[in-house]
């Protein structure tokens, strides 16, 4: 994993999204944008679509969350963020 240091507009919810080198997903709506290829930090997806958060499971005592793209349908998973919210991770490890 490449740490990659961004802030950046959520754009499902709009909230102002200060990284920390490892954020890659919106920790208020769990929405992503699809910027990495093979790696995560590589920043080279050409796509750019939407990531929606499908589901979560809870393995090791922390969430993954499982995404789709809206644009592409690649799918994909990252971990939980520290500033996640909790309610929806517990939401989405429902479906």
């Amino acid at each position: 994993m490449k740490r990659v240091i961004e802030n950046f507009v959520c754009e499902k919810c709009g909230a102002k999204i200060i990284g920390d080198g490892y954020t890659d997903h919106c920790p208020n709506c769990l929405w992503g944008k699809h910027v990495d290829y093979e790696t995560p930090g590589d920043r080279v997806s050409d796509c750019k679509g939407l990531m929606e958060p499908i589901r979560t499971s809870f393995e090791k005592g922390k969430f993954r969350i499982w995404y789709k793209c809206m644009q592409c349908s690649h799918r994909f998973w990252v971990r939980e963020g520290i500033k996640d919210d909790r309610e929806l991770l517990l939401e989405l490890n429902k479906n």
